[in-house]
């Protein structure tokens, strides 16, 4: 790891915070005093924006103009426009993002319609793959017939032939961020389709879905983009394959004239075809105000400081002797590292009592998010220190802290 020298020392670490250019954007957020929160991969902290969104979406709209909202407020209009604020993030047209539904609805969707277009009857899906992007595939394969091929960790390309991929641009567990054009270019040479899953991607990285020459992809937004729990997820479809492809779920929202009420249906132009339900238009408003706190950021500085405390979070890690399951190499991460030890979730349970907040996945790995901003370089170093601690003093080895919960 001779890559992760820097920083040193607390002082560095502190420099760092100095020249910051993200610095201000800490107080755009609602956190506690005394939490180092590491979960920001996992579930963004609130914003006082999107508090206050959400405050007056309902207020103004659900409280005052009721029903009329849809117009007054142009709820109606909501999901495009939250859409085309996102667009800018991950390197899309304006007109080629829209909000809605859920991660696992939306690669149905891509999926079932991309299959018709792929040279090949075949989906495809490596096996450490984030696991409801396994579960849809295999459940469409089921409804449809057409083949599903588990491939092996990063073989996914390889095994395509012509047909469906469904991917991750960082893959959860190990934070591992995979090569989109180079992956697009071979797709599409052999007439296969790659759907993006950009969950663990989306705030975090410098993301460039155009330049990179990615078609389909989706994503959630209760992570990086701190839109709220269980906050509607996006897809993502490029201009010129949007009008080739038939939504599975052709909901009414999605049909071009939907207050017509046709027995018939007719898409909407673009990606505005794969709405399909009523859009929760509060979780939507909440959404709506946590963008802002990218207005004016550059994503190349948010991409750079993400993987600048994760370089200084890995070399802590490794002179606490934990064993490191992501890539050494920076710009090979994500936003979030991992760390293996055989008591994981008991160290993550006493880091909580500490004031550290961090998650854990079965069977032993450690996950820590550095979301740019709202973390400090010095915050992370200190919190590295404590976890330094809880190893040394074996602090974590309680009968409490082994007690599983729910939610890990």
């Amino acid at each position: 790891m001779n890559s992760f020298h820097f920083p040193l020392s607390r002082s560095d670490a502190e420099a760092l915070d100095a020249r910051d250019p993200l610095a201000h954007c800490r107080a755009a957020f609602a956190l506690p005093e005394g939490i180092t929160y590491l979960v920001g991969h996992s579930l963004g902290p609130a914003t006082q924006g999107a508090l206050l969104a959400l405050q007056r979406a309902a207020d103004e709209g659900w409280v005052r103009d009721r029903v009329s909202a849809w117009n007054s407020a142009n709820w109606i209009g909501l999901a495009e426009q939250v859409g085309a604020k996102l667009a800018r993030l991950i390197g899309a047209g304006e007109r080629d993002v829209l909000v809605c539904d859920s991660v696992s609805v939306n690669l149905f969707k891509l999926a079932a319609s991309a299959q018709p277009l792929a040279a090949a009857r075949r989906l495809v899906v490596e096996e450490d793959e984030f696991p409801t992007d396994q579960y849809i595939l295999e459940g469409l394969s089921s409804m449809t017939g057409v083949e599903l091929v588990r491939a092996e960790a990063g073989k996914g390309v390889a095994e395509l032939k012509g047909g469906v991929l469904v991917k991750s641009l960082v893959n959860y567990r190990t934070g591992e961020v995979a090569d989109v054009a180079g992956d697009e270019a071979a797709a599409q040479a052999g007439g296969g389709l790659i759907v993006w899953d950009l969950s663990h991607a989306t705030g975090v990285l410098d993301v460039r879905l155009k330049a990179w020459g990615a078609r389909l992809a989706a994503g959630c937004t209760y992570k990086y983009l701190n839109g709220g729990p269980g906050a509607p997820a996006f897809v993502f479809v490029d201009e010129a394959l949007a009008p080739e492809l038939a939504s599975p779920l052709p909901g009414w929202m999605g049909h071009a004239a939907a207050f017509d009420f046709k027995s018939t249906y007719q898409p909407k132009e673009g990606v505005a075809r794969f709405a399909a339900g009523t859009p929760p238009i509060l979780s939507l408003a909440a959404l709506d105000g946590a963008l802002e706190i990218f207005h004016g950021l550059n994503m190349a500085d948010v991409q750079e400081k993400a993987r600048r405390l994760s370089q200084m979070c890995l070399m802590l890690a490794e002179k606490a002797e934990l064993k490191i399951s992501c890539p050494l190499e920076a710009d090979r991460r994500g936003g979030h590292i991992s760390v293996r030890h055989c008591e994981g979730y008991a160290v993550v349970r006493a880091m909580a009592d500490w004031g550290i907040e961090a998650d854990f996945r079965a069977p032993d790995t450690i996950r820590f998010g550095l979301s740019p901003l709202f973390l400090s370089y010095a915050e992370v170093w200190d919190a590295m220190q404590e976890l330094t601690e809880i190893l040394e003093t074996r602090s974590w080895d309680k009968a409490c802290y082994r007690e599983k919960a729910v939610v890990t």
